[in-house]
């Protein structure tokens, strides 16, 4: 499953970041890693921006982003 399929109020758990290294460490920068909880905050209504969060942090990431990104509920 991927990330972008979550909706609001959905937790999650990491299992796999599927993009380039340069993504990949900006991700990491936020607390974006394997084994990391993520709970679904807000999605805008064309489901192009999707709110997360990580503990007390918030990101928002693109949907093309959050497509590379692989949970388990």
């Amino acid at each position: 499953m991927r990330l972008s399929e979550l909706n609001k109020g959905e937790e999650a758990t990491i299992l796999a970041l599927n993009c380039d290294s340069s993504l990949k460490n900006r991700f990491y920068s936020f607390g974006l890693t394997k084994n990391t909880k993520v709970i679904i905050e807000e999605v805008t209504l064309a489901k192009n921006t999707i709110e997360v969060r990580i503990n007390t942090t918030k990101i928002a990431i693109r949907l093309t982003e959050a497509n590379k990104i692989e949970v388990t509920k």
